[in-house]
């Protein structure tokens, strides 16, 4: 039986593991939204540091904050997939506890997604660092990603995306180790879907030094494995669908 979302209510997911320098901001960044119809959904892997302690102190300052404990450590993927279990909104959004939103995020992907009936909305990013100081400016995105061009460029941020689960249905997260948010957008985008771009920088992606995106050779492998694995795209095709990747990966961060 298919779950009944609420209308109008974007779910934010969020997962938490030992995010006490950083998840102050990024909850503040959801709470300071100009559209409010908006619940955060605090998935905890088992935090060591107090990213507890500030959580609950959010709990007291703002409304639509819910916080769940996970019994043992699994891993971002089944904490937004339990997230997403707890979401009741019709939209979900993702943001990782050490991004942060620009103040009209929500709003102007609601009104793209509404004009133009598209199930999935990103937008661009610029980068910052652990200080919060800009690194680098946005990276333009295109107004259309279908699954062809998703094949040879991870334009979705995953702090950028916003999904409308009433279109796409009651999805979850691909439980990889790595790579794991660009294999469901291609799962969700495979049978014909279409997400829409805004070229703006609605998101600060903060670059953390020691996180698992951080290293591009790493990405390069994931994009193989996804490709030739869970999309089961011949060798030849997929191997040109890395280069393009590389290509592009090299023009992001290097540039």
């Amino acid at each position: 039986m298919d779950r009944e979302f609420i209308d109008g209510l974007v779910s934010v997911i969020t997962p938490v593991y030992n995010a006490e320098r950083f998840i102050l901001t990024a909850v503040e960044s959801v709470m300071k939204q100009s559209y409010k119809n908006i619940e955060i959904i605090l998935v905890d892997d088992c935090s060591t540091d107090k990213s507890a302690e500030i959580i609950s102190s959010l709990q007291e300052k703002y409304q639509g904050i819910v916080y769940h404990l996970q019994e043992t450590n699994m891993g971002a993927g089944v904490a937004r997939n339990k997230a997403l279990e707890l979401a009741r909104g019709r939209y979900a959004a993702f943001l990782d506890s050490d991004d942060v939103w620009k103040p009209e995020k929500i709003e102007k992907q609601l009104n793209v997604m509404q004009q133009t009936g598209a199930p999935l909305c990103y937008t661009a990013i610029e980068m910052i660092d652990e200080s919060g100081k800009i690194v680098k400016e946005k990276r333009k995105v295109k107004e259309i990603c279908d699954y062809n061009y998703l094949l040879h460029n991870t334009v979705i941020p995953t702090s950028g995306l916003l999904v409308d689960r009433k279109q796409c249905g009651d999805f979850r997260m691909h439980l990889r180790r790595g790579g794991q948010d660009y294999a469901t957008w291609l799962k969700l985008m495979r049978n014909g879907a279409v997400a829409r771009g805004i070229d703006e920088a609605l998101v600060q992606y903060r670059m953390v030094s020691g996180s698992l995106s951080s290293n591009k050779f790493k990405s390069i492998q994931q994009v193989w494995e996804i490709q030739t694995q869970d999309e089961k795209i011949g060798k030849i095709p997929a191997a040109f669908h890395v280069l393009c990747f590389t290509l592009n990966a090299l023009k992001k961060y290097l540039m």
